[in-house]
């Protein structure tokens, strides 16, 4: 026997999530920070897919969670680099700090 939990759960968990990824993004001056903050909203996002995909009974929102996370994985090597780069050149991670790179 096996109790699922309703969609509404889902989507709560999923709105706690994105929401701690936005306000990490929106306070937060580390690089690294900011980039854990994307992959939570990211993630937020997966599981909305998953869960409507879930509740429709298709398998239309878990394609698009794969395609999610491979898109989080591309993410992930190019905001490392640029976090590398900015840590060479200017010694901080700090977001705020690197203003010769602009345009």
């Amino acid at each position: 026997m096996s109790v699922a939990a309703g969609v509404e759960y889902y989507v709560l968990l999923s709105m706690g999530l994105f929401c701690i990824g936005l306000f990490g993004i929106l306070t937060r001056r580390n690089a690294l920070m900011f980039l854990m903050s994307v992959e939570l909203m990211l993630n937020a996002a997966n599981i909305n897919l998953i869960a409507f995909a879930f509740y429709h009974g298709n398998l239309t929102g878990q394609v698009f969670a794969l395609f999610t996370m491979a898109l989080a994985a591309a993410e992930v090597a190019v905001g490392l680099g640029i976090i590398l780069v900015l840590y060479r050149n200017f010694r901080d991670v700090d977001v705020t700090v690197p203003t010769t790179m602009r345009w």
